[in-house]
């Protein structure tokens, strides 16, 4: 079975999550971007994607790969740190993309893979 979850920014061209199986594909997740700092933005990247994950009965524990997208290379560190406060069982393999973004105030965002077993599903 395949669910598609709504994203939170109105726009139906992109789902927050596909749930298929046992996997969630999570889309782009982003946030904070009043704040012009990296580790302002990502966590709010990171709550908004812990809370994508509750919404299907999973949390970052479930995280398996997550791709951070940052605009800035030089501010790699600075961002990478706060990963630390929210993966406290142990980090997903990550992969880091320095790129522009659509919103000119955007300094990063996430998207992933986590792993939940249909058995614990809610």
């Amino acid at each position: 079975m395949i669910q598609r979850m709504a994203n939170h920014y109105g726009d139906d061209t992109c789902s927050s999550c596909v749930v298929a199986g046992d996997y969630i594909f999570l889309a782009h997740h982003g946030g904070g971007q009043e704040v012009n700092d990296l580790a302002y933005q990502t966590r709010a990247s990171l709550d908004s994607l812990q809370q994508t994950l509750q919404s299907v009965g999973a949390s970052l524990d479930n995280m398996v790969q997550l791709t951070y997208y940052i605009r800035n290379v030089e501010d790699f560190r600075k961002g990478a740190d706060v990963f630390r406060d929210y993966f406290k069982n142990g980090a997903p393999a990550r992969m880091t993309v320095v790129t522009e973004f659509v919103g000119e105030n955007c300094l990063c965002q996430v998207d992933g893979l986590a792993y939940r077993p249909m058995a614990n599903a809610q």
